[in-house]
């Protein structure tokens, strides 16, 4: 573990489970190329009735791996506070204490990425109402970018939206994902072969926008939009009957001061 001393520039990067990097390679990148120590972590163990947590580890530690992360930098929080895949909502406390934990034991960390606030997954979500409550807490509220996976917004029945930041988030920071890399993000794309379910809905959208967007998009983060929906109309995890905007709302009020 670093030392006061020492103050390493870390940028630490949270997701909600195992592949959900994907929509921070190009940044991941950009933090090694700036000098950042990069440091990751997952709140959910990942497991399901067939796959269990090692396998979505041992998926991403792969890919985070050719992206240049040792083991010893990706943190499997999720399985160790005994958190289950579509149940962090339930959970925020315990990652509020660990994100409070890990930011004292890391003192470098000067920038936190996480899933935004877009109605995609209840997991995203709340993993972003934690991360946001804790790092403001800390004086870190300037350091925080937020990342879309995917959203319903504007999307009929069960469709949905990938890689496209909501304009109710604030403006975007772009940065060019050179076709080299294009290329070689979705052959990450395919490593994950325990959810060949999931990428079959995700890969045509995510070639899409490497084909014809080609950019890293970025959101500063605040603490209003929590108490706003994060768009018109039915959130994606609500048209997947999921979880609804009001349960979301019940356990942000058990978890805020």
């Amino acid at each position: 573990m670093p030392t006061d001393h020492q103050k390493p520039s870390t940028a630490l990067f949270l997701f909600a489970h195992q592949d959900d990097e994907f929509g921070v390679f190009q940044q991941i990148l950009n933090e090694r190329l700036a000098g950042r120590q990069v440091l990751c972590a997952y709140l959910t163990d990942g497991a399901s009735a067939t796959v269990p947590a090692s396998t979505r580890n041992e998926e991403s530690l792969r890919v985070l791996g050719s992206l240049g992360i040792p083991p010893d930098g990706v943190i499997f929080a999720g399985e160790f506070l005994g958190i289950g895949d579509a149940k962090l909502p339930y959970h925020m406390l315990s990652v509020a204490n660990w994100l409070q934990d890990t930011l004292l034991a890391y003192p470098g960390i000067d920038v936190i990425y996480f899933p935004a606030w877009e109605g995609g997954h209840h997991d995203h979500d709340a993993l972003h109402a934690v991360a946001a409550h804790v790092s403001h807490k800390n004086g870190l509220g300037a350091s925080l970018r937020q990342f879309s996976l995917y959203n319903g917004k504007n999307c009929p029945g069960p469709f949905f939206s990938v890689l496209k930041p909501l304009p109710a988030n604030g403006p975007s920071t772009k940065s060019v994902i050179s076709m080299r890399n294009r290329l070689r993000f979705l052959r990450y794309c395919l490593a994950y072969p325990s959810q060949r379910v999931t990428w079959i809905g995700l890969l045509p959208f995510v070639l899409t926008h490497y084909l014809f967007n080609g950019l890293q998009e970025l959101q500063a983060v605040s603490l209003q939009r929590l108490d706003e929906r994060p768009h018109a109309g039915p959130l994606y995890y609500e048209k997947r009957k999921f979880f609804t905007w009001e349960q979301m709302q019940a356990e942000l009020a058990r978890f805020r001061p």
